[in-house]
């Protein structure tokens, strides 16, 4: 039998995805500037456009990425290798962040200081101590930050955590969290074209002679990033701990390998288990070798039935499920993905109200603790332990 949650959801899912421009008066349009304009950055400044707001600024240290993004911004945008003097540019009321995991603190923190409200895309650190010191100076400050973490605004998301929350799977013990995708390749280290700023790129990370490889392909690599673990590891943890009222977890053990994503540092396989407080245990894995069950998946596992939530939609199994039985409850749309304009309009809302956002760096920051504490796992510590639970302005 299926429940009527289906219609609301339909009507959820069809719902705008964004405000025509039309909607902000020219006097009051948000002048925003983009740091860091690879893929993600050029999307996000794409979206952000769409949504009415005005891109004013760009700033990359590769110039080819520059030049493809003043192509889609207004002309006469104002482009810059360092990302200081585009935040000292007057009339700039926010900025999108999106460089490499180790510019993310200091560019928030530069950000801060320069009076920006931010959008900056996750994960939010590089390490744990990071997700602290950003934590404590936005709660020092007045600012609206908003992480990109676009799970947390999409309606049909958001319904599927109140099916939770109302009990239609009972209590849950166990969520498997996967991602599949048959990508892993050797890291492509041929010269770049264009001219690249590397000591620039560089930023705080340990010297070394420029390789292409680690420019192109930087989240293999320790000392810019965490690896799909706190990439792809960031979003679904963020959902498993939503649901579950979990918070971070306090210990986590992992292992892992690296089979044909030669040149990398970080694996294309692995797999982490987390211990919560209340009892939940989660599971991450991550294969970038094979694409069975293709994309990624989460499945709620309660002492009522079994949710599973997928890039298309999610479904509901009784608690004794069989091979051949039909869902309870499920919802499908036609194409797959979380678009990101939902979460980009909560961000322009919360601008003009001072309200917090619906992603908080508190909550980034408990999103990538298990993946971090996996990553410190799995690279020697066997198990790592939480010291403490990231904590709000509030304590």
């Amino acid at each position: 039998m299926k429940s009527n949650r289906r219609s609301v959801l339909a009507t959820l899912a069809a719902a705008p995805l964004y405000v025509p421009s039309s909607a902000f008066g020219a006097n009051d349009r948000l002048a925003y500037g983009v740091v860091g304009t690879g893929g993600r950055g050029r999307y996000l400044n794409r979206k952000f456009q769409l949504l009415g707001a005005g891109c004013a600024a760009l700033c990359d240290v590769y110039s080819l990425n520059l030049e493809r993004a003043a192509a889609e911004s207004p002309a006469g945008v104002k482009t810059y290798i360092d990302y200081r003097e585009l935040l000292a540019q007057p009339g700039l009321d926010a900025v999108v962040l999106a460089g490499p995991d180790h510019h993310h603190c200091p560019m928030v923190l530069a950000s801060l200081k320069a009076g920006k409200d931010i959008y900056t895309e996750k994960p939010l650190s590089w390490n744990l101590d990071q997700s602290q010191t950003m934590i404590d100076a936005v709660a020092a400050s007045d600012r609206i930050v908003q992480v990109g973490m676009q799970r947390r605004s999409y309606p049909p998301i958001i319904e599927s955590k109140k099916l939770i929350d109302d009990g239609i799977i009972g209590d849950v013990s166990m969520v498997t969290a996967e991602w599949n995708w048959n990508v892993s390749r050797p890291l492509n280290n041929s010269p770049l074209p264009g001219k690249l700023d590397w000591d620039r790129f560089l930023g705080d990370a340990p010297k070394r002679p420029l390789e292409p490889m680690r420019f192109r392909r930087w989240r293999s690599f320790f000392d810019y990033a965490g690896g799909n673990m706190t990439d792809q590891g960031t979003h679904l943890m963020d959902v498993v701990q939503w649901f579950t009222n979990s918070g971070a977890p306090v210990s986590a053990v992992c292992q892992g390998y690296l089979a044909k994503m030669t040149g990398s540092e970080h694996p294309d396989v692995f797999s982490a288990v987390f211990q919560y407080r209340n009892n939940v245990i989660a599971t991450w894995t991550l294969d970038y070798c094979n694409a069975y069950d293709d994309w990624w998946t989460l499945k709620f596992r309660g002492d009522k039935g079994t949710l599973i939530l997928k890039a298309r939609g999610f479904e509901i199994y009784k608690e004794k499920w069989q091979p051949g039985d039909a869902p309870i409850m499920e919802e499908h749309k036609d194409s797959p993905g979380v678009p990101v304009e939902p979460h980009i309009e909560n961000f322009l809302a919360c601008i003009r109200s001072r309200q917090q956002p619906n992603c908080p760096v508190h909550l980034a920051a408990e999103a990538v603790a298990g993946p971090h504490l996996a990553n410190l796992a799995m690279f020697g510590e066997k198990k790592a332990m939480l010291a403490r639970q990231p904590r709000s302005s509030s304590g």
